[in-house]
């Protein structure tokens, strides 16, 4: 077994024929805005093996690509602004509608309304289909108040009620894009702070992308607890099980714990599905993001699930290389861990044994 990754290219920055050539070949997966067609063309001629997907937020509709009342020919949206239905926008209890904060432009949409829904499912297939494999449907949203503080859609006024509007989103269109060969992706953040919400969306889903795993910055690295480092594991051991995708994104700046750390929790439950990307600046979704030497490794097959050796410390077990994470607070002391043969660390040392303190992981490698 070797990592998989993917490339999130979301800001229209260019992409030389150079790039595509060496990408193609090292990613899973890539995704691409609906004007750039011509790029996932390129890329599946370099790779046909790749899969390539389209941004679409499920979410909101924009404003700004909307000029003299016609929209423009290719979205980041479902929906068109000019075009809307004024009952498809959601709004606050004052009948204001509601715009994303931070984003300007970006205007909520009533993702429960079967109008809404037919017409983004239909508008996204019309445009997608003959050239993508799949669609990445962004902001499948879980609170009532996301990007707007405090604030919740007057017909959507808990956050039961918003999940609940997502589910028949999700369900009312699940159809359409089996029909037409598309696989649906869709960006779940947060997931883990709501009981059962990622496998109920996952349902209806080909896949789920969790934006911000286990690490939010160098220092700020997620630990065990009710809602922390297993939820976010069992994200891939669930959809692992269902033949399903993941993907997962850390956020740091290629610092030593951060990376070992998430990389590490990541090989304690991927399959055959599951690819890591990691990033650096929010949202920063331009060029490809950072190849790893430890991707390339192999690691062999896995001998079993990831098992728990102590209390927060799991290890998995594949023919060459053995897998060790310590899930347990920042600065909490080291565990050692005694290795039934000799490995080789991350910087070449042979060794039988490892101390891993908390928030930390490693990947072993073995003669095999």
């Amino acid at each position: 077994m070797t990592a998989e990754s993917f490339w999130l290219h979301m800001n229209s920055t260019p992409i030389t024929d150079q790039m595509i050539s060496v990408e193609a070949q090292r990613r899973s997966y890539v995704v691409l805005n609906a004007w750039e067609t011509d790029l996932a063309v390129k890329f599946k001629k370099a790779n046909p093996e790749i899969q390539t997907f389209v941004y679409k937020d499920l979410s909101s509709t924009r404003s700004y690509a909307c000029s003299k009342g016609v929209d423009d020919a290719d979205l980041p949206t479902g929906v068109g602004y000019c075009e809307a239905d004024p009952s498809w926008f959601l709004r606050d209890a004052k009948g204001n509608r509601l715009e994303y904060g931070g984003y300007e432009g970006h205007w909520q949409m009533d993702v429960g309304n079967p109008g809404y829904q037919n017409a983004w499912a239909d508008n996204v297939v019309a445009s997608s289909a003959e050239v993508f494999d799949g669609v990445l449907m962004d902001n499948a949203l879980f609170a009532c108040d996301t990007y707007h503080d405090g604030v919740c859609p007057a017909a959507y006024p808990t956050d039961a009620a918003m999940r609940d509007a997502y589910v028949s989103m999700l369900s009312g269109t699940r159809q359409k894009f089996v029909d037409a060969g598309l696989k649906t992706v869709a960006n779940m953040s947060n997931a883990r702070l709501h009981d059962g919400a990622w496998d109920t969306y996952v349902e209806h889903l080909d896949g789920g992308f969790d934006e911000w795993w286990l690490t939010f910055g160098d220092g700020d690295l997620l630990s065990e607890y009710s809602q922390g480092w297993s939820r976010q594991v069992e994200q891939i051991t669930a959809n692992e099980a269902k033949g399903k995708i993941t993907w997962v994104q850390p956020h740091h700046s290629g610092a030593e714990q951060p990376f070992r750390y998430a990389f590490a929790s990541y090989l304690l439950a991927k399959g055959e599905h599951a690819a890591i990307s990691e990033i650096e600046e929010t949202d920063r979704y331009d060029g490809p993001s950072r190849w790893r030497t430890e991707y390339d490794w192999d690691l062999g097959a896995p001998l079993g699930a990831h098992r728990e050796i102590a209390k927060n410390v799991h290890q998995r077990d594949f023919g060459c290389a053995t897998v060790i994470v310590n899930a347990n607070r920042t600065g909490t002391g080291p565990v050692t861990v005694r290795l039934d043969s000799i490995h080789t660390d991350e910087k070449g040392a042979r060794v039988s044994y490892i101390a891993l303190a908390g928030t930390t992981g490693t990947v072993l490698r073995k003669d095999c």
